[in-house]
């Protein structure tokens, strides 16, 4: 039976184009990350790293995770062999801060994307980076990080001129707090503690630039009901442009999952159900996010700043390479695109580097080009794609996921097809308005199973098809397990509707 979806072109909210951030942090002996797409040799972004960047177009680059609980910005900036390195005190092994702060703000730059600085907040409590092995207080303050925001924003800043940097940067974007509520508690900031230090940190960094917008930590705290929103907007709220929340323990719900090292194979029609069900848990949360927020009475967005896909083997997991990954994550970015009422940051994924299959970008061993994930596909994708607009739309008909946007004239429906083995056929239709040319950009592999890697890293590039348009009408039938975008123009005397 032929489905009908019919959208209403009303602009509803501004779709953020940081919806589709990416989240940078070096993992140390983990993952060899950060410095692995920079050449210690010419001193700079690896180049065909940069073109693989640029074509993801990322909105906005985040520089923080709990790195910035002991990371000492003055230490990564100035003559390269004057800076001093540093212990990577999470991930292991030494950093040598030869990529340090210009040099992600200089690849902010080369991609166009805006970046968002991390802050050492006070270390966010926790003991180890207080009081290291090797007795040394890794601890920020609200002078330090206040001493960063001049650094970066203040046109005349002496220091930034003698290390080669004449124009500012003009950093807007700024997170206080990294998983703060995670540890249990003596492991960390208690709630009140979060609104103190934040007040402090917030006061000291606007003073010296009023313009900027800052980020608090919001999140659950482990083990409890509590929700850190609530305290931080009650006793901050004024001060709070967005409540940080992270989309971690995207993990299995059952304890004979099958989502563990290559046992998903077997049976692909489980492992999605249970997708399916972590899915729901993503739902849930980011529910109760907006109820927090809503509750507090403030004018604060959300911002999800981190989040990934976790399966065993931790952070490795070969799934993460196969299109079924990519479907899921569709599901998420339709999801994060429907609520970007409230949602103007967010991101699926790590960014990049080497081992780990939680990021967008692998970049491989020597010789060998980056490519993007099945997730960083669907990321490039959806931004690509998206309008300035959200629209309202039906979360989904029958097995088809959907999120809408607008440009003027210019209309966009994303569609995930929830169903692994059925094409659906649908009719899509506007009212109010005439459509007068469409087209269908889908990814649609034909097998689950299909994957990206160094030999094939163009398995998911999108197919563009033209579509008819009859009686004002678009027939379409989406394959199986797919991702597409609906292209839709309306005729020139409709486009101010």
């Amino acid at each position: 039976m032929k489905q009908v979806i019919e959208l209403d072109p009303t602009p509803q909210f501004e779709l953020s184009p940081l919806l589709y951030m990416q989240f940078m942090e070096p993992l140390g002996t983990t993952d060899s990350s950060v410095e692995a797409a920079w050449d210690f040799e010419a001193q700079r972004w690896r180049p065909q790293f940069v073109e693989t960047i640029q074509q993801l177009a990322p909105g906005c680059i985040r520089w923080g995770g709990i790195l910035t609980s002991f990371w000492k910005w003055r230490e990564g900036v100035g003559p390269r062999d004057q800076r001093k390195p540093m212990f990577n005190y999470l991930w292991g092994g030494l950093e040598s801060n030869q990529v340090g702060l210009h040099e992600v703000l200089d690849l902010c730059q080369q991609v166009g994307a805006e970046p968002l600085m991390g802050v050492n907040f006070a270390a966010d409590g926790r003991p180890a980076y207080l009081r290291t092995a090797s007795g040394g207080n890794r601890a920020g303050t609200p002078q330090e990080a206040a001493d960063l925001v001049s650094y970066c924003n203040d046109p005349d800043h002496a220091e930034r001129h003698a290390n080669g940097q004449a124009q500012p940067w003009g950093v807007k974007l700024w997170q206080l707090g990294n998983e703060t509520s995670y540890p249990k508690a003596g492991e960390r900031f208690s709630s009140a503690e979060n609104v103190q230090q934040y007040l402090a940190f917030a006061r000291a960094m606007r003073a010296r630039d009023a313009s900027i917008k800052l980020i608090g930590w919001g999140d659950h705290e482990n083990g409890s009901d509590q929700w850190w929103a609530t305290d931080l907007l009650a006793e901050a709220g004024d001060e709070v442009d967005y409540v940080a929340a992270h989309m971690m323990h995207q993990h299995p719900r059952r304890k004979d999952t099958i989502l563990t090292s290559r046992d998903y194979a077997r049976d692909y029609d489980c492992a999605w159900e249970e997708l399916g069900e972590i899915y729901e848990a993503v739902v849930s949360k980011l529910a109760t996010l907006r109820q927090k927020i809503a509750e507090s009475g403030t004018s604060a967005a959300l911002a999800l700043t981190e989040g990934h896909l976790s399966l065993r083997p931790h952070n490795t997991n070969p799934l993460l390479y196969e299109w079924l990954s990519g479907l899921y994550h569709a599901r998420v970015m339709s999801l994060y695109e429907r609520n970007g009422d409230l949602l103007k940051i967010a991101t699926l994924a790590d960014f990049f580097g080497t081992r780990w299959t939680v990021n967008a970008v692998m970049l491989g061993g020597p010789h060998q080009d980056a490519y993007l994930m099945p997730v960083g596909v669907i990321m490039r994708f959806f931004k690509a794609y998206s309008g300035r607009e959200g629209l309202h739309v039906l979360p989904a008909v029958g097995t088809l996921e959907l999120s809408a946007s607008r440009s003027e004239s210019r209309l966009f429906l994303h569609v995930v097809n929830t169903d692994l083995h059925h094409a659906q056929e649908v009719e899509i239709k506007i009212p109010v308005m005439s459509i007068q040319q469409a087209s269908v950009l889908e990814v649609a592999p034909g097998d689950v199973a299909a994957y990206v890697d160094h030999e094939r890293p163009e398995a998911f590039t999108p197919i563009e098809r033209a579509a008819s348009v009859e009686d004002g009408r678009v027939s379409w039938t989406f394959p199986a397990a797919s991702v597409s975008v609906v292209v839709l123009d309306m005729a020139a005397n409709d486009a101010s509707e």
